[in-house]
């Protein structure tokens, strides 16, 4: 059974995880994020609520999302099919992007980015500061 379905209004996370998504990458992930597949499904699940696809591009799309790890797979036993599962939320995935891109900025930038990223924190609003406090913890 499907649980109820969220919105973006619901979960306003899964539109800026998307934007970091390619197009057909991002239509996957906003139906596994708002539950409009179950929350263990086969490719044919989501062929179904995408029939202008073609089976093998939606197999090849979660298959994709599996390598980059948005969506955990496993093979079925006595089957061909692989049962998927989203890897974690859309949350999840927009820390991870956001560490993964912040290591590259400084990686690219050395010390003038840390100074960009101490200016920044000079910035934040005592609302942002006790959410970001309440991440680092």
């Amino acid at each position: 059974m499907v649980a109820e379905p969220l919105t973006s209004q619901d979960d306003p996370d899964i539109e800026r995880a998307m934007a970091l998504l390619g197009p057909l990458e991002g239509r996957v992930m906003r139906a596994v994020w708002t539950r409009e597949v179950a929350e263990s499904f086969v490719v044919r699940d989501v062929a179904t609520l995408m029939p202008q696809l073609a089976y093998t591009t939606v197999m090849t799309t979660l298959r994709r999302l599996a390598d980059r790890g948005l969506l955990t797979a496993r093979a079925e036993p006595g089957r061909r099919a692989h049962e998927y599962r989203a890897a974690g939320t859309a949350a999840d995935y927009l820390v991870r992007a956001s560490n993964n891109e912040a290591a590259q900025f400084v990686a690219r930038y050395g010390d003038a980015a840390l100074s960009a990223f101490a200016a920044r924190l000079a910035d934040l609003t005592p609302e942002q500061r006790r959410r970001l406090e309440d991440m680092a913890r």
